[in-house]
């Protein structure tokens, strides 16, 4: 279990404090990290955890008693020896003897800082094309700190961006953590992303659909031509290979249309009357396949 120093926490220089300096310590530390004050700040969320955390066990007697014990053996002997060391500075200093004081001084161990999350919505065109993004954190202290995010080509919903160093802060010369933030690929009006293929709907006329044709269909980088075969049915797939999205390597998967076959709502006289004709001279039956059998 990672040990946490809750004193320090709250700000607080020792373990000697009453009930109420441990109040309003903690009252300081929540409203300074308050989520209405840090909106966005994931580093705030993750503090005002550790604020609530520390107060739950100090506002407690027996469990600061407990605690205590334990803060004593991690930071309690350090501060003590800290101080004499000060103190023998001080001590040498008017003896003349800087040097020995310097020397007793033990160098603080380095703490690298922690990795820490959020995330942000592309648009598809965005993610398939690569774009620059700029977002706006705010850091431990509250101040805002803005960074440029390149978005890779080809990247796939979900899947993480990894920043060195514009995590937490090390403490001692550690070295920072990092950020990650996740990519969330926004709902597309005409196109569905699975995997790295597309799925789109085609609409067609019922004499294309008949007679076969070549429809224009624009993918998400260029204009095709769609080879339509005689006599297909709504709801079945066209493939279209090697337009639908692309991989981080450049690789396509490929692009499906589902047939959608549309009816005019009005008519021309003209065009009523060859569809009169076709009802007449028409042998085909779309029923023919759901005729009750007796």
């Amino acid at each position: 279990m990672i040990f946490k120093d809750y004193y320090k926490i709250l700000e607080l220089d020792s373990s000697r404090v009453t009930l109420e300096e441990i109040k309003s310590a903690y009252r300081l530390q929540a409203k300074k990290y308050h989520p209405d004050l840090n909106v966005g700040n994931k580093l705030a969320e993750e503090r005002i955890k550790d604020i609530n955390e520390a107060y739950q066990t100090l506002s407690t007697p027996s469990k600061k008693r407990k605690y205590d014990r334990m803060w004593n053996s991690h930071v309690g002997k350090k501060k003590n020896a800290s101080n004499k060391i000060e103190k023998n500075y001080i001590f040498n200093m008017f003896l003349g003897n800087i040097e020995q004081s310097i020397e007793e001084k033990k160098p603080k161990t380095p703490i690298n800082g922690t990795n820490t999350e959020t995330q942000i919505e592309v648009s598809l065109e965005e993610a398939f094309f690569g774009a620059e993004k700029t977002i706006v954190l705010k850091n431990i202290e509250g101040q805002d700190k803005t960074i440029q995010v390149n978005i890779p080509k080809g990247i796939l919903n979900g899947e993480k961006i990894r920043l060195i160093g514009q995590g937490k802060p090390g403490l001692n010369g550690g070295k920072n953590g990092d950020l990650l933030i996740k990519i969330n690929i926004k709902k597309h009006p005409s196109f569905e992303l699975k995997g790295y293929d597309l799925y789109t709907e085609l609409p067609l006329s019922p004499w294309e659909a008949c007679l076969g044709s070549n429809i224009p269909l624009i993918t998400l980088d260029e204009e095709t031509q769609v080879s339509i075969p005689q006599g297909i049915q709504s709801g079945e797939m066209v493939k279209i290979p090697n337009k639908g999205y692309i991989s981080t390597t450049g690789s396509r998967g490929d692009l499906y249309a589902e047939i959608k076959i549309m009816t005019p709502k009005s008519l021309t006289q003209e065009e009523k009357t060859i569809f009169e004709k076709l009802n007449k001279i028409s042998t085909f039956n779309p029923r023919n396949n759901n005729k009750i059998k007796i």
